[in-house]
């Protein structure tokens, strides 16, 4: 196991003790992978802008991506609910979108439930037992059906993957703690536009919201909750 339980400490907890072991039951926890899809892994037309970016898609092909598919099959394996959320409007103009996709800027996000940009990478395609919940907001709790749906499978624990840190994995996370769910984020299945976007909401959201843990860390507590 890693040193999950003394990294990414910020201030408010740097001297705080260590958090308890932590144990799921697979039967009561789901793993939750947040908006990858296609139109974050588009190259930029603007040479300086891919260039920009390029840092983020290496992170995206060589970590995320691949350590997300292994953490779903194992996941998958032991019974733990795959649950995918993906921004996306249901009406092609996006005027049912809520108003921080609509705002000018990187945040502006017009993505049509049917087309291409909008689904989920061809690496993570879900299976035909996970579920997918459409969104138009950051939070994949306050955004759709996903809060019935936890509580109605009885789920208690929510292992958090995904883009963008930051952004929509960080509101995911606080609403869930809000809603009481016992949340770990896996950071090497996360990432933002930077390493330094990514570290540093990581310290912000650890020990509060949730645990920061490694993918390695979440298959030991499942195990500990098969017993």
């Amino acid at each position: 196991m890693s040193d999950w339980k003394y990294a990414y400490r910020s201030f408010y907890y740097e001297t705080a003790e260590p958090p308890d072991d932590i144990v799921m039951p697979p039967a009561e926890t789901a793993l939750l992978v947040i908006d990858i899809q296609n139109t974050y892994m588009e190259v930029d037309p603007d040479p300086a802008e891919a260039e920009r970016w390029k840092p983020f898609r290496a992170r995206m092909n060589k970590v995320v991506i691949p350590n997300t598919a292994r953490l779903i099959d194992e996941c998958r394996g032991r019974g733990v609910e795959i649950i995918f959320a993906r921004i996306a409007c249901l009406k092609p103009d996006g005027r049912d979108r809520s108003l921080s996709q609509k705002k000018p800027g990187f945040n502006y996000l017009l993505l049509p439930k049917d087309r291409e940009d909008s689904q989920l990478v061809p690496e993570l395609t879900p299976g035909a037992d996970d579920i997918v919940v459409l969104k138009t907001t950051d939070s994949a709790l306050t955004g759709s059906n996903l809060r019935l749906l936890l509580h109605n499978m009885g789920i208690r624990h929510v292992i958090c993957a995904g883009i963008f840190t930051d952004q929509c994995v960080s509101s995911t996370v606080r609403s869930l703690a809000d809603e009481s769910f016992g949340v770990v984020v896996v950071e090497d299945c996360c990432a933002a536009a930077t390493a330094e976007l990514h570290i540093g909401e990581l310290k912000s959201i650890n020990m509060i919201y949730c645990h920061v843990v490694q993918s390695e860390d979440v298959l030991e507590f499942l195990d500990a909750g098969a017993r």
